[in-house]
């Protein structure tokens, strides 16, 4: 496989798994529907940096250790499983209680743009896709398929992790402006309840299957 088909074909396969609904795609879309399209790209951005870092990784032969090592994929599993149900508790108390954490807004008011620190958003997006060890090993074992012989391997990993940044950004700008029509129903306090309830009741049945799945 020369160079030119190896980018063709990874661009085709990242496309694909770009667009298949998972945990990345939820968390951009609620921040999209609760806090608004600006902390959605920012949570983007730090899904985006994720897929960077394991492309890095994967390339440089680091992320082999998940592979190898039932303790490093039991302590990267365990620590994802923690932060992703801690993540949907949040989501899931504030929907309960109504209040303006995590963006949901106190009775009989409309929902209002949190102003959290942007950098709240983006470290979200990274821990979620950082913290998943199935990323790693998938990146593992799919990155090095796409690399041709005779080239610097930990550049030309990188150059095919950062297409599928690329497109994951592409992605989240996608479904984030898909929600502007709908900015007026976002803003209504039940509606932003209910998409803190159900994505935070989402992301802990994924947090307690991440912690109690058997490694394959």
């Amino acid at each position: 496989m020369d160079p030119l088909s190896a980018v063709i074909a990874f661009s085709i396969a990242a496309a694909l798994l770009t667009i298949t609904p998972g945990l990345d795609t939820a968390l951009v879309l609620r921040t999209a529907a609760v806090d608004g399209g600006r902390h959605a790209m920012q949570a983007g951005a730090g899904v985006v940096a994720g897929v960077l870092g394991w492309g890095l990784l994967a390339s440089a032969g680091l992320g082999a250790v998940l592979t190898l090592s039932e303790t490093g994929y039991r302590i990267v599993q365990y620590l994802g499983a923690g932060y992703i149900i801690w993540l949907g508790s949040r989501m899931l108390l504030a929907a309960v209680r109504g209040s303006t954490k995590d963006g949901a807004m106190p009775a009989g008011e409309p929902a209002e743009r949190s102003a959290a620190p942007a950098v709240n958003w983006f470290w979200r997006g990274l821990m979620t896709n950082l913290l998943n060890p199935k990323v790693g090993v998938f990146y593992v074992s799919f990155l090095p398929q796409f690399i041709p012989p005779d080239v610097p391997v930990v550049a030309f990993g990188i150059a095919l992790a950062a297409i599928h940044a690329v497109m994951g950004l592409v992605w989240f700008a996608a479904i984030t402006a898909a929600t502007r029509p709908f900015t007026r129903l976002f803003r209504r306090r039940l509606f932003t309840r209910g998409i803190d309830g159900m994505t935070g009741s989402v992301l802990i049945a994924f947090g307690l299957r991440l912690a109690f799945e058997k490694r394959s």
